[in-house]
């Protein structure tokens, strides 16, 4: 074992001269053997002249380092490595057919019988070739021994998947060094009993029994190409076993060059939930985008900013970037610079600083570059925080969408869509709230004679977006700490960031005007039993009454203020189908627009005034179905009215100090992901 370390850590040049020696030995062994077996004489080798014999490995020699044969690293040589042996060996064999055609004629050296040049070349070939395989052999199999001994309690580790792709991982990871693969689990009969590489391939039938009997630590899903369905059920099954998985990228990723086989990655969480992504139709996306202007406000968001990547690559004449955070600009503007650069795209790309809430700005935004499409994804959505600062979210969900909408109706706008929430659904908070009135302001602009059509679309939470749950628990695991989740029973449903910024893109082109559109999402999924999967496979295990030795706990911090326990996507029943099969349209209860701007003018008058109570009144009174969760609190309401006994200064706060106290706690805000 010490030699093998010894020869692996030997330098390149001695490597390459062993390689060289063993390849001078071989070919006049090669051709002694060819004349035997043509001649059946064991002395036909010996008549033939010494010069032979001298020159054949020299001029070979030559042929193979021009070939590359001595670049190859042998431990990880393969099919291209040997197509260039074939090569040199080839040439080497003509040349010699030559050199010995030669010899004959000029130098009355005995001839070689064709047939013996014939078996001379097929017998170079296996055994320089041969000599290559059984050396990369035996180093993988002497190097894999002696690093299974040193990292087997920790390394041991199995694929899913003995297909191509799983080989391949497999053929990496013993390269590596890194892992000891103790097995391969695949479902297909065809080949579950049998051996790849010296590894066996197991039917995953009792994979909880099989991870324990082999002592796998962590697994490797080798299925690229595998449907959502599948990928949850082998995840469920998975997750009963004490092992951390992780996956290869998708199948898309790997045709388009995006990723490697080797580029393991956590699983993803949308393999957990099983729902397949809604395809888009692309006819329905170009309709409102290709080749015009468009304006995305909020373009530094989580949503803003994937609607831009998605608009580029729909090649819009101008593509106007508004945002008010200068860091988030800078980011999306020059990642959107390199994409149109690196594909050579005619667009116009703008970044403006600004915000929705200044309408003149907004006015003078559309007219200067006649927009013809607007996103309208600038908001503020994170609940507990626009809870604790209720007069600015009203300003900024309400008022933002207002001024630009009007700035867009002035300008001629062709199209606006606003990007709404399933917390506009019933609100219990102020963000839903806001978010709901934002749309009555559509709706009641959609009643009145205008070029434009003004639209909404709402959908549920948006995974790995900005105050996301999915990437707190993945930190709190990471950090081995306490996964805090609010309630028992709450639940939610999902969607990827991708699918949301396609569903604002097709809904523009879908909408009539005044309407909801909403994208059918499924099952809700239940938060807490999210948690305990992500846990498991991490390979760790949930501490609890029954586990007291497991490694992260679940917490149960109490809902924050304003939270749910579950969320609704539709307000009434008047629902149609549309172009899309998962996109539905809703026609929604509306206010006229007389009393909509009447409501505009009161909620404005008392936010100016910073008349939290009035705040809060209007938006009782304005959304339909809007139920408090708890009382008032908005911070600096909460610091002037401490200490007040007089029941005439609350708003029902009986829950107020229960929730202070919660907000001390690092929790997941389920419920600020839009």
């Amino acid at each position: 074992m010490v030699f093998v370390g010894d020869l692996d850590g030997m330098p390149w040049g001695i490597k390459k001269a062993v390689l060289l020696c063993n390849d001078l030995l071989l070919l006049p062994i090669s051709l002694y053997l060819s004349l035997y077996l043509v001649t059946g004489d064991h002395s036909s080798g010996n008549n033939v002249s010494a010069l032979i014999y001298f020159s054949l490995p020299l001029y070979s020699a030559v042929i193979f380092m021009k070939f590359g044969l001595y670049r190859a690293i042998v431990r990880y040589i393969g099919f291209k490595a040997f197509l260039s042996i074939g090569y040199a060996v080839t040439i080497s064999a003509i040349v010699f057919y030559l050199v010995a055609l030669a010899g004959t004629s000029f130098f009355e050296i005995k001839s070689i019988p064709v047939s013996a040049h014939i078996v001379y070349w097929l017998m170079s070939m296996v055994l320089v070739g041969g000599s290559r395989v059984i050396a990369r052999q035996i180093m993988h199999i002497l190097l894999s021994d002696k690093e299974g001994h040193s990292k087997k309690a920790d390394n041991s580790v199995a694929i899913y998947g003995a297909g191509t792709t799983g080989v391949r991982l497999s053929r990496f990871l013993r390269g590596s060094g890194e892992y000891c693969q103790k097995v391969f689990f695949d479902e297909d009969l065809k080949i579950t009993g049998r051996e790849i590489d010296g590894i066996k391939v197991l039917f995953p039938s009792n994979l909880q029994w099989l991870c324990e009997q082999h002592g796998i630590k962590e697994v490797f899903l080798a299925i690229p190409n595998a449907n959502s369905a599948k990928r949850k059920k082998i995840l469920d099954d998975l997750s009963r076993c004490a092992v951390k998985v992780r996956t290869i990228p998708s199948f898309s990723e790997l045709v388009a060059g995006k990723a490697q086989v080797e580029d393991l990655r956590e699983v993803a969480v949308e393999d957990l939930l099983g729902r397949a992504p809604v395809a888009p139709k692309r006819e329905l996306i170009e309709g409102c985008i290709t080749g015009k202007t468009v304006l995305v406000t909020g373009a530094g968001g989580s949503i803003g900013s994937e609607l831009c990547r998605q608009i580029v690559s729909l090649t819009p004449a101008r593509l106007v970037l508004f945002e008010r955070s200068e860091f988030a600009l800078y980011q999306v503007e020059a990642e959107l610079s390199n994409y149109i650069r690196e594909h050579e795209l005619d667009i116009d790309l703008v970044g403006l600083l600004g915000s929705v809430q200044h309408r003149r700005k907004m006015s003078k935004v559309m007219r200067a570059y006649r927009v013809d499409t607007v996103y309208h994804a600038a908001a503020y959505k994170h609940v507990p925080i626009v809870e604790h600062n209720p007069i600015e979210g009203v300003r900024n969900n309400i008022f933002g969408t207002f001024h630009t909408a009007l700035a867009a109706k002035e300008a001629n706008v062709e199209t606006f869509v606003l990007v709404s929430t399933d917390k506009a659904v019933r609100p219990k908070n102020i963000m839903g709230a806001t978010k709901r009135f934002a749309e009555l302001v559509l709706q009641g602009l959609a009643q009145q004679k205008s070029n434009t059509k003004f639209c909404m679309v709402r959908f549920g939470n948006v995974l790995n977006s900005s105050g996301s749950v999915v990437p707190l628990f993945r930190k709190q695991i990471q950090n081995r700490e306490p996964l805090t989740v609010t309630h028992p029973e709450v639940t939610r449903y999902f969607m990827t960031i991708p699918e949301a910024a396609q569903l604002v893109l097709q809904a523009g082109y879908i909408a009539k005007g005044g309407d909801v559109c909403v994208l059918d999402m499924g099952e809700s999924v239940k938060i807490i039993d999210l948690a305990k999967k992500m846990i498991k496979l991490s390979g760790l295990s949930e501490k609890s009454d029954d586990n007291p030795e497991g490694d992260i706990e679940i917490k149960i911090v109490g809902l924050r203020p304003g939270e749910k326990l579950y969320e609704e996507l539709l307000i009434g029943d008047n629902v149609s189908d549309t172009e899309h099969p998962l996109i539905m349209r809703a026609e929604e209860k509306m206010l006229s627009w007389e009393k909509v701007s009447d409501y505009l003018d009161q909620i404005n008058a008392y936010c100016h005034d910073f008349n939290v109570e009035m705040v809060r009144s209007v938006l009782l009174d304005v959304v339909s179905g809007y139920e408090p969760q708890c009382g008032i609190q908005d911070q600096i309401w909460l610091a002037e009215n401490a200490g007040c006994d007089d029941s005439s200064c609350s708003w029902n706060n009986n829950c107020i100090d229960k929730n202070n106290a919660e907000d001390k706690e690092s929790i997941a805000d389920h419920s600020s992901e839009l």
